[in-house]
C-alpha cells in the first residue's frame, strides 16, 4: 500500500516547535491546503497534532509514540499526518480545541483531532499514552481501529455524520452571535449591560471560588494563575471597600508567590502549580505569564501598599530582560520545562551520562547536598529552612522545589537575629545559589517573537516604568520599536501586522490578540514616556483591526479576517480549511483578544473625534451582552470593556514639557485601575506640533483646550464624562477622584 504522504516535510518550517519533530519517522506534513488535498487524492483521514515547543506532555507523546518506527508506520500508511505550532496558528487551534471541549468537556496539549479531508474532526481527544492507560486508549490501537473504522463504508458515513454535527457546533460556538436589534445597528440599543453590575457579578463569582487555604481558585488539584479574576476582585475592592474581595485577591498573590509556581532562585513565573498548595509546578516559563503577572502584583503593590508584591514583579520584569529578550529589544516566547540534569545527579543515573535524556525542572531543583556544595555554614542551613530543601525533597529523584517554607521573622527567631541580618544573609544566598544555578544545562529557549505577547510584555513594562523606575519604560519603548520595524508594514493598504518573527523570517499575517495587545502596548509606552510616536502607531494599529476584523452587520470583531471577503492578507496556501471563523470571547492563558480590543479602542476613542472607536466598543459590549452576564467570571476583559464603555473610564491629562518626576512617582504609586494617561505639550504651539506629527486636524477631547496653567504642569482627571478643575497640584487633582458626585 502506497502512502499518502512521501516524508516529513517539516525540515523546511522555521517554528522550533515543528522542528522538533523534523526528525520524527512519522510524515509530518505542515498545515495547509496541499495535505489536505493529498487526504482528499488518497482518500484518507488527516490526524491534526497541535502542541507547542515547551509543552512536557507533547514531549512525552512524541518520545513515547512519534518517533516509535512502527508507530510511525501504521501513522503514515493510514493518514495524512499534520503538526500545527499552536502559537503560530491560534485560529487553527482556536478551532480544534473547541471542538473537543465540547466533545469531552476538557482539553490541552497536545491536541489530537483526527479529521475528514474537508477538515472536519471525527474523533478528538489530547494526550493519548503508547498501550492502553488508565481508561485512556492506546495511541497506536486508536489509530488502527481507526483506520478499520474508515475502510468499512457504513463506518465511514457514520463518521462523516459526526464530523459535520461536530463542525456545526463548532461554528455556532465560535461564531454565534445574536440577531441584532435594529436599534443597536444605529447605536441607539439599550441593551448595554452595566459594568459595574458585571464587576459586582463576576467578583462575587470568583469569591466562591477562592480558596481561603491556599489561594486560588479552586481546590480540586492544579492550580493556574488567573490573573483577570485578581483583577476584577481588586477593581471590585476598590469600588465597593468590602474587605473579603481585597483578601482573596492578595490571599491569590501571596500563595503564588511562596509556592513552587515561582521561581525563587531567579524570578519569574512557570505555568502553573499541578497541585493545591502551588508547590510543583509545571516548568515551562511563558512570556505571557511573565508579563500578565507583573502586572497583577504592581496593582496588588498600589492596591495593598505590600512591597512584596513589587519586588516579585520587579524580579519577574528582570527575568524577562535577562533570559526571554533579544538584543535588539523583543522578546522570545518560552523556556521548555526540561533540560539535562547536571553532572552530579547524571552520574547517579545508569548509562552515558552524555546521552542523559533531558528532565522536567532539572534546572530549577535543588537537593541539599547541592545547596551545601554552594554555601558555606551556617548560610547553607539558612537556605535550606528558607526554600524547604530537606532530603527526600518534594520533587521527583528527591529534588525538591524551592518555596517560601519559613518566613523571615521565624527564622529571625530561632537564630536570635534581627529580621534585617536574616534579609541580608539570604540575600547573599540567594544570589550565590542563582549564580551557581547558571552554570546548569539551560532548558531549550523557543525563539517566535510573537505580535500578541509582545504587546503584553510591552505593556507590563511600561506599566512598570513609572512605580518601579525609568528602565522598564524604555525596555517597553525598545520592544515596541522591533516589533514596529520586523513585524508590520506600513505601506500596506491598511497596516499589516505578521503574526511572528524569528531569525529574519517573518510570517503571517496577524490574527486580533496581535492588533489588540500590540497597540494596547503602544498605548501603554505613549503614557508611560510622553512619546506620541506609539500613540500614533497604536492609532494605526486601532484602525487596521477594525478594518479587517470588525464586521459591522455581526456587531461583532473576529479573531481572523473574513477569508470570503477577498481582504484577507493571507497565503492562500497556508490557509488549510478552518471550518469556523472564531471569536475570542473568554480569558485563558491570555486575556480575550475581543474584550481587549473592545476596552482599547473605547480608550483610544479620546483621541479621534469622530466618535467611530467608541461606538464600535459599544456595539460589541451590547452584542455579546446576554453571553457576558450569563458567566462574567469567564469573560473578564469583556467586563473590563463594559466598564470602560460605560463610564469612559479613568482619564489623566498632564499638560506638561516634560511630567515631574514626582508626578511619575504617583501615578506609579496609585491605585487607578485601568487608568488612561495622556500626556500633551504644555502650549498649543507644542500641541500643534504633535497634531502635525500624528497628521491630526484638530485636537481630539483629550488634549483640546487643556494646556498648562501659567506655565506649570497641569493635569485634568476625567472620569465617567466629567472633568476636574485643572490642577498644577497632581494630588489634589486625583482627590477630585474620590470627592466627586457620580454622575447620573
Amino acid at each position: 500500500m502506497s502512502q499518502p504522504t512521501e516524508r516529513n516535510r517539516l525540515d523546511g518550517e522555521a517554528s522550533p516547535y515543528l522542528q522538533q519533530h523534523a526528525d520524527n519517522p512519522v510524515n509530518w506534513q505542515p498545515w495547509g491546503d496541499e495535505a489536505f488535498e493529498r487526504a482528499r487524492e488518497h482518500d484518507v483521514p488527516v490526524f491534526v497534532s497541535i502542541g507547542y515547543s515547551s509543552c512536557h506532555w507533547c514531549h512525552v507523546m512524541a518520545e513515547e509514540s512519534f518517533e516509535d518506527e512502527s508507530v510511525a508506520e501504521v501513522v503514515n500508511e493510514s493518514f495524512v499526518p499534520i503538526k500545527v505550532d499552536r502559537e503560530e496558528r491560534p485560529d487553527v487551534d482556536s478551532t480544534f480545541m473547541t471542538v473537543c471541549q465540547l466533545v469531552t468537556g476538557g482539553g490541552g496539549w497536545p491536541l489530537s483531532a483526527w479529521c475528514t479531508p474537508e477538515g472536519k474532526p471525527f474523533y478528538v481527544g489530547t494526550y493519548f499514552p503508547p498501550e492502553p492507560r488508565q481508561n485512556h486508549p492506546g495511541f497506536r490501537g486508536l489509530c488502527e481501529r481507526i483506520a478499520d473504522s474508515w475502510s468499512d463504508p457504513e463506518q465511514r458515513e457514520e463518521m462523516k455524520r459526526r464530523a459535520d454535527q461536530w463542525a456545526e457546533s463548532a461554528r455556532d460556538e465560535l461564531e454565534s452571535v445574536p440577531t441584532p436589534n435594529p436599534e443597536d445597528l444605529d447605536g441607539e440599543g439599550t441593551d448595554s449591560p452595566s459594568g459595574e453590575d458585571l464587576l459586582d457579578t463576576a467578583a462575587a463569582a470568583a469569591l466562591r471560588g477562592y480558596d481561603e487555604e491556599y489561594g486560588g481558585f479552586g481546590s480540586g488539584g492544579a492550580k493556574f494563575p488567573m490573573p483577570g479574576r485578581i483583577d476584577l476582585l481588586m477593581r471590585a475592592y476598590a469600588g465597593r471597600g468590602r474587605d473579603a474581595l481585597l483578601s482573596a485577591a492578595t490571599g491569590t498573590l501571596d500563595g503564588m508567590a511562596r509556592g513552587g509556581m515561582y521561581d525563587q532562585i531567579g524570578g519569574g513565573f512557570h505555568r502553573y502549580a499541578v497541585d493545591r498548595e502551588w508547590t510543583v509546578p509545571h516548568f515551562e516559563k511563558m512570556l505571557y505569564d511573565n508579563a500578565e503577572l507583573p502586572m497583577a502584583y504592581l496593582d496588588g503593590y498600589r492596591l495593598a501598599g505590600d512591597p512584596a508584591y513589587a519586588r516579585v514583579a520587579s524580579e519577574s520584569l528582570a527575568f524577562l530582560d535577562r533570559e526571554l529578550r533579544h538584543e535588539d529589544g523583543a522578546f522570545f516566547s518560552t523556556l521548555d520545562a526540561r533540560s539535562r540534569p547536571s553532572e552530579s545527579r547524571r552520574g547517579d543515573d545508569k548509562g552515558d551520562s552524555d546521552e542523559a535524556e533531558d528532565v522536567e525542572g532539572a534546572f530549577y531543583v535543588w537537593t541539599p547536598e547541592e545547596v551545601d556544595a554552594v554555601l558555606d555554614e551556617p548560610a547553607a542551613s539558612l537556605a535550606k529552612e528558607r526554600y524547604g530543601i530537606r532530603p527526600g525533597g518534594n520533587f521527583e529523584r528527591g529534588t525538591t522545589v524551592p518555596t517560601i517554607a519559613a518566613s523571615v521573622e521565624e527564622l529571625a527567631a530561632e537564630r536570635d537575629l534581627a529580621p534585617d541580618e536574616v534579609r541580608e544573609a539570604l540575600t547573599e544566598a540567594r544570589t550565590a545559589l542563582f549564580d551557581a544555578r547558571e552554570s546548569r544545562p539551560r532548558p531549550a529557549r523557543d525563539e517566535k517573537v510573537l505580535a500578541s505577547w509582545n504587546g503584553r510584555a510591552i505593556s507590563a513594562f511600561a506599566r512598570a516604568g513609572d512605580a518601579l523606575g525609568e528602565p522598564n519604560a524604555d525596555i517597553a519603548s525598545e520592544a515596541l520599536d522591533f516589533c514596529r520595524e520586523r513585524l508590520y508594514d506600513a505601506d500596506a493598504e491598511t497596516g499589516a501586522l505578521a503574526r511572528r518573527w524569528l531569525d529574519g523570517d517573518v510570517r503571517g499575517p496577524g490574527y486580533l490578540d496581535d492588533y489588540a495587545f500590540l497597540a494596547r502596548g503602544a498605548l501603554d509606552v505613549y503614557a508611560a514616556t510622553g512619546d506620541p510616536e506609539p500613540l500614533g502607531f497604536a492609532l494605526e494599529l486601532a484602525d487596521a483591526l477594525v478594518d479587517e476584523f470588525y464586521d459591522a452587520d455581526d456587531g461583532t470583531i473576529y479573531f481572523t479576517r473574513d477569508l470570503n471577503d477577498g481582504g484577507s492578507k493571507a497565503d492562500a496556501g497556508d490557509a488549510g480549511p478552518l471550518i469556523a471563523r472564531p471569536q475570542e470571547f473568554t480569558d485563558r492563558s491570555t486575556p480575550s483578544s475581543l474584550g481587549v480590543a473592545a476596552e482599547t479602542l473605547a480608550l483610544l476613542d479620546g483621541f479621534r473625534t469622530d466618535g467611530e472607536f467608541r461606538e464600535i466598543a459599544e456595539r460589541v459590549v451590547r452584542t455579546h451582552a446576554d453571553r457576558v452576564r450569563g458567566s462574567p467570571l469567564e469573560h473578564a476583559s469583556l467586563v473590563r470593556a463594559a466598564n470602560v464603555v460605560e463610564t469612559g473610564g479613568i482619564e489623566v491629562t498632564v499638560a506638561a514639557d516634560e511630567v515631574p518626576d514626582e508626578w511619575r512617582e504617583t501615578l506609579g504609586e496609585r491605585y487607578l485601575p485601568g487608568a488612561l494617561v495622556a500626556p500633551r505639550p504644555a502650549t498649543e504651539d507644542g500641541l500643534d506640533e504633535w497634531l502635525d506629527r500624528l497628521d491630526m486636524t484638530e485636537a481630539p477631547p483629550i488634549w483640546a483646550d487643556r494646556d498648562a496653567t501659567d506655565g506649570e504642569p497641569t493635569a485634568y482627571v476625567c472620569e465617567g464624562f466629567t472633568c476636574s478643575p485643572p490642577r498644577t497640584d497632581l494630588d489634589a487633582a486625583l482627590e477630585w477622584l474620590e470627592t466627586r458626585e457620580p454622575s447620573a
